[in-house]
This record gives structure tokens, sequence and C-alpha cells, in this order.
């Protein structure tokens, strides 16, 4: 059991706007003693640093790897599962499960295609916007009295889940479906043209939008879209822009 399951190079962790460059660094180590490697920062306060080096302790390796991104977009676009990690529950929220079920469903996923686990500042975690990015939140069931846990405890406890769920899955389940998944990238360019669409139509009022694409974002989060279903619903949507005329009978 002391082999890295290759199931774990389609794992990356996401770290947004970090502001200690140490944690970077913890993080970091509390990858590598569980054999992950991919490490996605965006906008980090402050990296390349000395600290974070220091912190990692022997794992300077996945630092010198990571990559930087300007903006969760980027840093997801070819995912197609986005694990949003949380302290709290949120208004209007993503479907909730525990870090245990996140990475079995991460896990099954990873045999097909990359995913992520996304984690957000030290002081605030993730932004509503951010969330909007993940079809899925998850939380750490620590105790209720104290349930604050520093990034790089919340990166080593999602790291070992990882690590276990590989182990005890290096095969994939049989599926009924060989389709592949639609990454990050192509849904959000289909929520694009959704709302571009709607506003089309009337249906969205750009000026007054409450929450209806939050929401729809959410609806379609819930279900692994296929890139086939994608292309499906842009195709509707691309006629709804532009009908064809009645066909013209003669009487």
């Amino acid at each position: 059991m002391t082999s890295t399951p290759n199931l774990l190079q389609h794992v990356r962790i996401v770290l947004c706007q970090t502001s200690h460059p140490g944690n970077i660094g913890a993080a970091a180590r509390a990858m590598k003693t569980m054999g992950l490697s991919q490490l996605v920062l965006v906008n980090p306060k402050s990296f390349p640093h000395a600290d974070a080096i220091a912190m990692a302790s022997g794992a300077s390796d996945i630092l010198d790897n990571a990559r930087v991104c300007s903006s969760l977009t980027e840093a997801l676009s070819d995912t197609t599962l986005a694990i949003g990690m949380s302290a709290r529950r949120r208004e209007l929220s993503h479907e909730l499960v525990s870090a245990h079920t996140s990475v079995q469903r991460a896990i099954a996923t990873a045999h097909q295609a990359a995913v992520a686990f996304v984690f957000g500042t030290e002081m605030s975690g993730l932004s509503n916007a951010e969330l909007d990015h993940c079809q899925l939140l998850a939380m750490i069931p620590a105790n209720p009295e104290y349930s604050s846990l520093n990034l790089a405890a919340a990166v080593q406890i999602i790291s070992y889940e990882l690590r276990m769920a590989a182990l005890d899955n290096p095969q994939p389940a049989h599926s009924e479906t060989t389709q592949p998944l639609a990454t990050n990238e192509d849904v959000e360019r289909l929520y694009s043209h959704l709302e571009q669409t709607l506003i089309e139509i009337g249906f969205l009022n750009p000026d007054q939008p409450k929450r209806l694409m939050q929401r729809l974002r959410r609806l379609y989060g819930r279900t692994a879209l296929e890139q086939e279903e994608v292309n499906i619903l842009r195709g509707i949507l691309s006629a709804t822009q532009s009908p064809r005329p009645p066909e013209s009978t003669n009487s």
C-alpha cells in the first residue's frame, strides 16, 4: 500500500487567494505525504516565497511544479468535477456532502477525467462567486464546538481520504456510459450562452438578474453533463436565438 495510485494524478488541489505563503508550503507537504502532486494556485498573495519553501519541508518539488492561475475559471477549465470545500452551509447552496462522500465521487470520476478540490482563503473560505464554479460542496465533519481547521490541515484530511479511496478503488466501476464528460470550460460556455439567450428572449433582465443564473448553475451542477449533452443544449439555445421562419404553404 505504499505505491502512489495513478488515479491521484487526475486530482488537483486548488488554493484560492491564499494569504500566507507558509500555508501553501504546508499544503504542498500534506499533498506529497499522500501521493498527490497537482497543485494549482489562484491569485496567491505571495508566491513563490521563502516561507512556502520552508513549510514544504522536502515537498518543494510540488511548489516548483505548481500552476499559478489568474482566475478560478482558468484553474478548472479542463476539469469535469470541482468540489468546493466549506466550513458552513450556504444560502442557495449546492448539494452538501461529507468530505468522505465527496472523495468517493471524485475518485469515481478520476477514472475518466480530471477533478479538483477547491479551497478558499484562510479567513473567509470560498466566496459564493467561486462556489458557482463548483458542482459539489463538501464539509469536513469537525467538532461543532471548534470546527476551525487551518488550510493545510484541511488539505491533509482530503489528501488522506483521496489516497485511501484510490487504493480501495484502483479499477473503475462498471458504467453503462462511455461518453466523455463535459469539461468545466465547456459548461461555462454553456452558461454564458444560456444567459445571453435568456436576455435576448426577455426572460432575464440583466439590470435585475436576481439569482436566476445562480439557480440554473445549481440545477445543471447536480448532474455530470456529457459533452454531447452540452452540444445538444447549446444547439437548442442557438435555435432559440435564430428561429427558422415558418414554412410557407401553398393554398
